[in-house]
């Protein structure tokens, strides 16, 4: 499994676009299944008054990948994703309910120890602020893929989180409504990753990611405070590197000082030269490869990376962030 329980999305956007559309060759039905599912929820200590609501409900989730999602033949960089992925519209949108918001996330910032934009980025990048749809059935939809066999024991897992979560949350069947992997809320949480990272950030008892912004806000903060979050850092930054260049040296798995990157000839963007801060250790990326932007990225970056593992993911959410900082809102 990847880096982070949200990890998951990235290696379904690689698996599950077809997924659905495949047969399986298991021998036993859906339903079949569906009842081993349902033995192995009471050996698990699942209430048989849960089991008794939900297990009817649970169907087979045949949705082929979503047609707004077409596969492209055409080659994406950062230069047309970031365009793309975060329009002048999100910008505006983004700063303005950072704005709205600003005394909650204040709040929830400090308690957490995250920085609120980029609180309001993330909740952007992966839902536009909670306007995506969360339509589908999480236990239908995490039952079927577990049922395909190609990702059972990771999907029967998120199956029998999304039960524990019925039960102790106390939400039906149809309030579990997630993505078409599984993901829920407006921070697209895993049932996995909700359970273990879920907040109440309004004290009303609840941890609701679906309806209530104080319980996204915290949720997204407490992701970000257990994977190793700085508030007195930043994400990183975008780089000149010289033309020639050990590019043995470029990964998050090689640590540098600032001092060292700039004995190696890297610079600040404008070409000035880099902060003389001993404290901070940072790594070089290239997510288009040599031809492409350069960034040294620090601790906070690789929280993002643990959220979702990829670089994309990463830097539209930092860019978002930079949008909302700069200029500054009033």
């Amino acid at each position: 499994m990847l880096s982070g329980k949200h990890a998951l999305l990235f290696f379904c956007s690689l698996y599950c676009q077809q997924v659905f559309a495949l047969q399986t060759d298991r021998e036993e039905s859906f339903s079949e299944y569906v009842d081993s599912l349902k033995q192995k929820a009471l050996g698990e200590g699942i209430s048989e008054q849960t089991v008794n609501a939900v297990f009817p409900k649970v169907k087979m989730f045949k949705k082929v990948l979503p047609s707004d999602r077409p596969l492209s033949t055409t080659e994406v960089t950062l230069e047309t994703y970031l365009p793309q992925t975060i329009t002048e519209s999100t910008v505006k949108e983004a700063r303005f309910l950072y704005k709205k918001y600003l005394p909650e996330l204040t709040e929830i910032g400090k308690r957490y120890g995250v920085q609120p934009r980029f609180i309001v980025a993330l909740w952007g990048v992966e839902s536009n602020f909670g306007k995506k749809s969360n339509d589908y059935s999480v236990l239908s939809v995490t039952a079927s893929l577990a049922y395909e066999g190609g990702l059972e024991e990771l999907f029967q897992k998120e199956f029998m989180t999304a039960l524990k979560i019925s039960e102790s949350e106390q939400l039906s069947f149809e309030q579990l409504k997630g993505t078409w992997v599984g993901a829920m809320g407006q921070i697209r949480f895993m049932p996995s990753a909700y359970f273990t990272y879920g907040q109440d950030g309004d004290g009303d008892g609840k941890k609701d990611i679906w309806n209530n912004v104080s319980d996204v806000f915290a949720s997204a903060a407490f992701y970000l405070q257990q994977s190793g979050w700085s508030e007195s850092e930043t994400w990183g930054r975008q780089v000149r590197i010289p033309n020639t260049f050990d590019e043995a040296l470029v990964g998050l798995e090689n640590s540098k000082t600032f001092d060292e990157w700039q004995q190696l000839g890297v610079r600040r963007f404008d070409g000035s030269d880099l902060p003389n801060r001993g404290d901070i250790s940072a790594s070089l990326i290239m997510p288009d490869g040599s031809g492409g932007r350069n960034y040294l990225v620090y601790g906070n970056y690789r929280a993002l990376m643990n959220w979702k593992n990829s670089h994309y993911f990463a830097i539209s959410v930092a860019y978002l962030s930079e949008r909302i900082k700069f200029p500054a809102i009033n």
